[in-house]
């Protein structure tokens, strides 16, 4: 059951769409978040749900009230920002309790809500230190802390972790979903970083130019994208063009993809012999080998050239030239010491493999009118995962 609904809400600025007829469903308890390229309408979805902008149409229910209209401070929705927003003046403890003296609380239940924030955010010793005294991970806290003290039905974050460096952004993910785990209240987290939103999230809407383009778990988000920008902008990707025709298994289908010996997919779009196919398959489903690798019913293999090959340590990434004028990215997970075999390197040969329930069907390949993410032609089907621009 829907806890945050946002029914068909729409906001302009200076008459330039910035969401466009965006609905959700958000569940209690859940850390769902908004995710997509700067200018995208995360943050101003975020912000009308806080009380911040007023949509131009649309409206928004929480627990089951209309709270569209209501200001920030009726709302029990609390927002974290990017920059924290600390009191510099006032004491950790201060900081904390300044929502709970606003709202008038007795001063034995302010100590008892602080207590317990300085407890849960592992603060306790820091109460008397000033926001300039503490570390970037320890004022993050801070902020959550004072958002959560007065009990809010959600939390809203608006790019939580941009201000951390790697490290410390990698170890808060891991906090906030045990502080999400200790509270259990709603976290909506506004972020353009696909691990960020991939590692921690419930559910995932994926947003490009004021539309949400898909809304899923994060492993349907990665695994079956719905269209091209959704497959390009989380994780990297490869898309095939090809004409459909049949197979043996009804199940699936045969594509005559350009410079290609008949590619077999899993066909759950149904589509029909002689309709255009668009298929986005991920690097780390491609098997690369030197020799060529025995086949089976449902593999399908190319030959190539390697033209890029970088080592990241637990794996290596190929850049391989194939037939049709296709550039095809190819991810290599090192599961054994990898000096125990020869390297491929640079100019070689090599045979590609992947298994045919490893090409998922797009939904969608473009926005014409939006000018997103076109395929010229086949040749130039790498273009796509490049993204669009974020001004």
């Amino acid at each position: 059951m829907a806890f945050l609904e946002f029914q068909n809400i729409s906001k302009t600025f200076d008459g330039i769409p910035a969401v466009d007829d965006a609905s959700l469903e958000i569940r209690k308890g859940e850390i769902f978040s908004l995710l997509g390229p700067s200018g995208c309408g995360k943050t101003t979805l975020l912000r009308m749900c806080a009380g911040f902008e007023r949509p131009n149409a649309g409206r928004i229910i929480l627990n089951g009230t209309d709270i569209t209209d209501l200001p920030p401070n009726e709302r029990r929705v609390n927002t974290i920002f990017q920059s924290y927003a600390l009191f510099p003046h006032l004491t950790i403890f201060e900081n904390i309790a300044f929502g709970l003296r606003v709202a008038r609380k007795p001063d034995v239940q302010v100590r008892e809500e602080v207590e317990k924030m300085l407890q849960i955010m592992q603060l306790k010793g820091h109460e008397q230190k000033k926001p300039h005294q503490i570390s970037g991970g320890q004022k993050q806290r801070v902020a959550i802390a004072r958002a959560l003290a007065n009990k809010p039905e959600i939390l809203l974050l608006d790019e939580p972790l941009a201000a951390l460096d790697l490290k410390l952004r990698q170890r808060m993910l891991v906090e906030l979903d045990a502080i999400h785990d200790e509270v259990g209240i709603t976290f909506i987290m506004v972020t353009h970083d696909q691990t960020e939103a991939m590692g921690i999230s419930d559910r995932i809407a994926v947003m490009n130019r004021g539309k949400i383009q898909q809304v899923g778990r994060p492993a349907e988000i990665y695994e079956t994208p719905l269209t091209s920008f959704v497959a390009a902008f989380i994780g990297d990707t490869n898309f095939f063009v090809g004409q459909v025709a049949p197979a043996e298994d009804a199940d699936y289908c045969t594509l005559r993809i350009e410079g290609f010996d008949p590619v077999l997919c899993f066909n759950d779009k149904k589509l029909q012999p002689g309709q255009t196919a668009y298929v986005s398959v991920r690097p780390e489903k491609f098997r690369i080998h030197t020799e060529v690798p025995e086949g089976h019913s449902r593999l399908n293999v190319l030959r190539g050239k390697v033209t890029d090959v970088i080592y990241e340590g637990g794996h290596t990434d190929y850049w391989v030239d194939g037939p049709g004028g296709y550039r095809i990215s190819v991810t290599r997970s090192h599961q054994r010491f990898g000096l125990d075999e020869a390297p491929i390197t640079w100019g070689a040969d090599v045979w590609l493999s992947w298994h045919a329930d490893d090409g998922y069907m797009l939904e969608q390949y473009r926005e014409d009118d939006e000018g997103l993410l076109r395929l010229p032609s086949p040749a130039d089907a790498s273009l796509l995962t490049e993204l669009p621009d974020e001004s």
